[in-house]
């Protein structure tokens, strides 16, 4: 049986320290690091996902706000609210939980939001720097990964890894870190050799990646779509999806890309869901926030 990469205790070793260091950051006289969380309309899965961001910044020590705003506001009402937190010395994160109202530009908005506050790491620039392995703000699912891979000491200098899902915000930003000389500004590379899988890949071709693959990674939301005789003996699995779906019983249940209970008994370290990469995302969206609070100190960008 695999080892089960446990996100949940993971995570609270991440937020934890954060506490010890913020602490500390207030002791040496600095106010504590201020998120705000901006939700536009009354989806219920995205009020859930800020109140537990909200949950966390608070554990860690940040002053976190939700501001909520109705669904037929204007892009120009948002973009001046942005603008406006943009512009504040009391605030030195910003989150827009996405999706925004199908009237709205998507991209438009996450380049409204400054850089150094961009908590997500979705604006242009933070993608730009890191893809150019310069020192940046990581959107935090795919940061989350990384540090899963490497607090569960899972070697990926000179491994085989497939990243499944192309997505400018888990896929992309997961495959650039992977494939990265860790020699380089960032510190974030993990030397490994990476092919990127995506909807357009013949099923053939991808359980053939797959079973040549040290670690595997899959983020695009398509329930059970790794199976076990598609995963090398030992290899490492870590699941981004997560899909809500009816069982037999009727019952509401989550489940992520990957057949877990078959591929358990089979890979050599595999992330469960829930309790795998979701929480780490939520750590490591704290840990962007605690980044941003240092950067607008110092003017600079700092790496934890």
């Amino acid at each position: 049986m695999a080892q089960i990469l446990n996100g949940n205790a993971i995570a609270k070793d991440v937020k934890d320290e954060l506490i010890v260091k913020i602490q500390k950051w207030v002791a040496e006289g600095h106010r504590p690091p201020s998120l705000k969380c901006i939700i536009v309309g009354d989806d219920p899965a995205s009020h859930t996902y800020v109140r537990n961001k909200v949950t966390a910044a608070k554990y860690c020590g940040i002053d976190a706000e939700t501001i909520r705003l109705d669904s037929d506001i204007t892009e120009e009402f948002l973009l001046h609210k942005i603008n406006e937190l943009n512009n504040s010395n009391e605030v030195d994160g910003i989150l827009i939980q996405l999706p925004v109202p199908d009237t709205m530009d998507e991209r438009k908005i996450c380049n409204a939001v400054s850089p150094k506050k961009d908590v997500d790491g979705f604006h242009i620039i933070n993608v730009g720097q890191l893809c150019l392995d310069m020192p940046t703000i990581v959107p935090a699912t795919a940061l989350g990964v990384v540090e899963l891979l490497k607090r569960a000491k899972i070697e990926t200098h000179g491994r085989d890894a497939v990243v499944i899902g192309r997505s400018k915000n888990v896929g992309m930003p997961i495959a650039m870190m992977l494939h990265t000389d860790k020699r380089h500004e960032s510190g974030l590379g993990m030397d490994a050799t990476v092919t990127i899988c995506h909807r357009h890949t013949p099923r053939a071709k991808l359980e053939n990646y797959c079973r040549n693959a040290d670690i595997i990674i899959s983020a695009t939301g398509i329930p059970n779509l790794i199976k076990a005789d598609m995963v090398k003996p030992g290899a490492t699995v870590v699941d981004v999806g997560i899909t809500r779906i009816t069982n037999a019983e009727g019952k509401n249940k989550l489940v992520g890309d990957v057949d877990y209970e078959e591929v358990v008994k089979v890979a050599g370290a595999i992330t469960p869901v829930p309790g795998g990469v979701g929480p780490m995302t939520v750590a490591m969206l704290m840990q962007n926030t605690f980044q941003a609070a240092k950067m607008l100190r110092d003017k600079t960008t700092v790496l934890q």
